[in-house]
């Protein structure tokens, strides 16, 4: 049984000659611990797969199970929990609270989710040590590099400790350098902890670190191949 799959998923956005067939029948199947690189031009219809696997939004036809549960029939209450619960989230914009420590940006997710203060702090300081930035737990936003901000948001996406992570051009806004630091600690959080991984990328040399890159076209899965991972330095 995959971790999660679609299966015939169609999305349709507005109705008679406006309307825009944003997928057109997607079948994909994720294996649990997997990473995923999802590929394709502006308009190919990889974003809006990635916000359906997200549960922020619904297929207009088709199916969406996660762990054998049919996604398109629960309503929005349940999808909000099963995004709280199963998983995290990382943008190209770092999305953080600008006048709040990197500490209270990633507990946020445990705060929606009632954790107790102690519990809170204790899981956030993990988080940043497992991104690297044990010490940096009192710096704010506008203290931090954009690797550093993006290493803060990613530790705030795995505090909860998902079953799946879905980046979303995690590395666009950064340098080079910065984008393989953070491409090598996705790799790490896969690799240790289990996570999979989904991640949307324009860049072919991000791709590279993933095991898997699918490519999308005109809303479709156009190829679906395994990849020889990129090493990340011990």
């Amino acid at each position: 049984m995959s971790l999660l799959s679609l299966q015939s998923v169609t999305k349709t956005y507005g109705q008679g000659q406006a309307a825009f067939q944003a997928l057109a029948g997607v079948d994909l199947a994720v294996e649990a611990g997997d990473f995923v690189a999802v590929m394709g031009p502006s308009g190919s219809g990889k974003s809006t797969v990635m916000n359906i696997l997200g549960c922020l939004d619904t297929p207009s036809s088709g199916s969406y199970l996660f762990q054998d549960v049919h996604v398109e029939n629960l309503d929005r209450n349940q999808r909000a929990l099963l995004r709280r619960h199963y998983l995290g989230f990382v943008f190209q914009g770092f999305n953080l609270l600008a006048r709040t420590s990197a500490l209270e940006n990633v507990e946020l997710p445990l705060l929606y989710r009632g954790e107790p203060v102690a519990a809170r702090h204790a899981a956030a300081r993990a988080a940043l040590e497992q991104v690297g930035l044990a010490g940096w737990e009192t710096h704010n936003p506008a203290e931090l590099s954009g690797g550093q901000q993006q290493r803060v948001a990613i530790a705030r996406a795995i505090v909860t400790r998902p079953t799946v992570l879905l980046a979303d051009e995690p590395t666009g806004n950064l340098d080079t350098r910065r984008s393989h630091e953070i491409m090598e600690l996705l790799t790490r959080l896969n690799l240790e902890l289990g996570i999979t991984v989904l991640m949307v990328t324009h860049e072919p040399d991000m791709a590279a670190y993933a095991r898997r890159v699918v490519h999308f076209v005109d809303g479709r899965v156009d190829s679906d191949q395994r990849n020889t991972p990129r090493e990340t330095p011990a």
